[in-house]
C-alpha cells in the first residue's frame, strides 16, 4: 500500500520536509514513489503538487495523520474536489 508522508530534511533544529508518496514497508528515509510536496514548519511553508496528491488517493493511498492536516490547512480538499475524511484510518 502507498501512504504519502513525511521525509525528514535539514540539520538539527533546523528540519523541513518533502511530502512523498512511499510503500508503507520502506523506511522514513527510504526510496519514494514520488516526490509530492514541500513543508517547512519553521517558517509554515507549504509547497503541494495538487495532481499527483489526487492522482495517489485515488489509486487508493491513504493519508498519515500529519499530511492530512497539512492538506487540510492547505485547504487542498475543496480545491481538489475529494473527501479526506473517507482516505484516513485509525
Amino acid at each position: 500500500m502507498v501512504k504519502p508522508r513525511l521525509k525528514r530534511y535539514g540539520k538539527k533544529q533546523r528540519v523541513t520536509y518533502r511530502i512523498i508518496a512511499i510503500d508503507t514497508q520502506s523506511r522514513r528515509e527510504g526510496e519514494a514513489i514520488q516526490e509530492v510536496g514541500f513543508y517547512n514548519p519553521r517558517k509554515e511553508q507549504t509547497q503541494l503538487d495538487l495532481f499527483a496528491i489526487a492522482a495517489a488517493l485515488k489509486k487508493g493511498a491513504q493519508l498519515t495523520e500529519t499530511v492530512r492536516d497539512i492538506l487540510k490547512r492547505a485547504k487542498v480538499p475543496e480545491q481538489v474536489g475529494i473527501d479526506l475524511s473517507s482516505k484516513f484510518k485509525s
